[in-house]
């Protein structure tokens, strides 16, 4: 039985494998991460595997407290994968990223996957038929745009996106900020997918993260959007690990 835990820039994302099957997972705030390691340590004894992924400093406490307790596998860009990473600065490569890709290596494993993660920032990584992984794209995310128009004028708002299904006329300024907001971001989007469809034929695209669900009612190309994305690479890479 596997833990894996992806720490985030605003949640921590916990979930239980057992024979590649998702049994459960949780998110929570930072604060919680010793706590919730212990409950689930507690609720599944049989755990005897973990793997972090951090795009925070990690507390030393948090490893020490996983190593007492699995056989714990910390993931960098130095870790085994078991697809060709082409990226020419593995060192700068987001962990998280590394973890998408092997998703999509292990689930379609001949095919040309994009895989399109909209968090904090919004990413965009292509792996090829061969299972090489040839690199991508980053741009900021959805409140990461509301911010910096808040921020960098006078008088803007921060908009808070509460509608989902926004048009293109904005009626008053809480309007016109969500469509400048969620609008244009589906409109690079889908601008995206169709550059990379034009360059990759028989191209799958992947919509995942925290966003996904609000961008995918806007995106008008074909996508699948999987919730637990990411969670499923970080298993197969500790999977592909454990010897």
């Amino acid at each position: 039985m596997n833990l894996v835990i992806d720490v985030g820039n605003t949640l921590v994302k916990f979930a239980v494998f057992q024979d590649n099957i998702l049994l459960e997972k949780l998110f929570f705030e930072l604060e919680l991460f010793e706590k919730k390691v212990q409950y689930f340590f507690r609720k599944y004894p049989e755990i005897k595997f973990s793997i972090l992924c951090s795009v925070q400093k990690q507390s030393q406490k948090w490893k020490l407290l996983l190593k007492e307790k699995s056989i714990f596998l910390q993931l960098s860009s130095s870790t085994p994968v078991f697809f060709e990473n082409k990226y020419s600065s593995k060192s700068t490569l987001g962990i998280d990223r590394l973890a998408l890709v092997a998703a999509a290596a292990y689930q379609y494993k001949n095919e040309n996957v994009l895989i399109i993660d909209a968090g904090t920032c919004i990413t965009y990584d292509f792996k090829n038929n061969k299972n090489e992984y040839l690199g991508g794209i980053i741009s900021p995310g959805l409140n990461m745009r509301a911010k910096a128009m808040h921020q960098f004028t006078a008088k803007l708002p921060l908009v808070k996106l509460e509608n989902n299904d926004v048009g293109i006329l904005g009626q008053d300024t809480q309007q016109c900020l969500e469509i400048g907001v969620l609008k244009a971001t589906a409109l690079e989007i889908d601008g995206f997918i169709t550059e990379y469809k034009n360059k990759f034929e028989d191209l799958t695209v992947i919509l995942t993260g925290g966003d996904s669900q609000t961008l995918s009612k806007n995106v008008k190309n074909s996508i699948f959007a999987p919730s637990n994305f990411l969670l499923e690479g970080l298993n197969q890479i500790l999977e592909f690990n454990k010897s």
